[in-house]
């Protein structure tokens, strides 16, 4: 990262000196730095296996934004951690996994919901091709996840079973409450999902005190 520069290896473990990191790993921790796994909300270490906010302190961490020091005492805490803005979690390894970015989590009735693990486990429905979650607005429980799903031309299944198919998966509060079948997923050139514009179209296309459910609608 450009406030950093590297901090993980997934070709040999500095500590071993081989092996080559996990799938879907981004690799174990350079040598001379200091990583740290929190929980945003409190500032609490966690233990292994436990997604956070992933924190490193070293030599390597940038002295601050140009003339902003507003935007450098929110990434760099007074003991000189930098604080990357990436959710993940490290094993029993050393092998280091992300899951999201802080701004793009849910927060369902105080409960932090990733978008991407729930599109993970979308698209291992055999009948889905893509999928984008987002965080829609909701006066009870602040926000729910709302999914836009691509289907491919085989798929026969409705929306509610496609939602099922989430909740038999997750917790209660992080399934799946309003789905729409669309026919692709905008995505920037380098292939990052457009998440505020699909909230943008998923808000407009929810019926105005409409209660909270499917909605059949294209995605244009």
């Amino acid at each position: 990262m450009t406030e950093h520069s590297c901090i993980t290896l997934t070709h040999g473990d500095p500590n071993k000196g081989h092996g080559i990191a996990k799938k879907h790993s981004v690799g174990f921790i350079l040598p001379n730095l200091e990583v740290k796994f929190i929980n945003p909300a409190t500032g609490q270490s966690l233990p292994k296996n436990t997604p956070g906010e992933i924190c490193v302190r070293s030599q390597c961490v940038m002295q601050g934004y140009y003339k902003n020091e507003y935007e450098t005492a929110l990434t760099i805490d007074e003991n000189g951690w930098l604080h990357t803005g990436d959710i993940g979690f490290i094993d029993e390894d050393g092998d280091i996994f992300l899951v999201d970015r802080i701004k793009e989590l849910i927060k369902v009735k105080g409960f932090q919901v990733a978008p991407a693990e729930l599109e993970g486990i979308l698209l291992t429905h055999p009948s889905v091709e893509d999928a984008a979650v987002v965080g829609l607005p909701d006066e009870a429980a602040g926000e729910i996840p709302g999914a836009c799903v691509v289907m491919n031309s085989r798929a026969k299944e409705s929306e509610e079973e496609i939602m099922e198919f989430v909740s038999s998966n997750v917790a209660h509060y992080k399934r799946v409450r309003v789905l729409q079948f669309v026919d692709k997923i905008p995505k920037s050139p380098s292939g990052k999902i457009m998440r505020r514009l699909i909230k943008e179209k998923m808000v407009e296309n929810i019926k105005p005190n409409s209660k909270i459910g499917v909605e059949r609608r294209l995605l244009k």
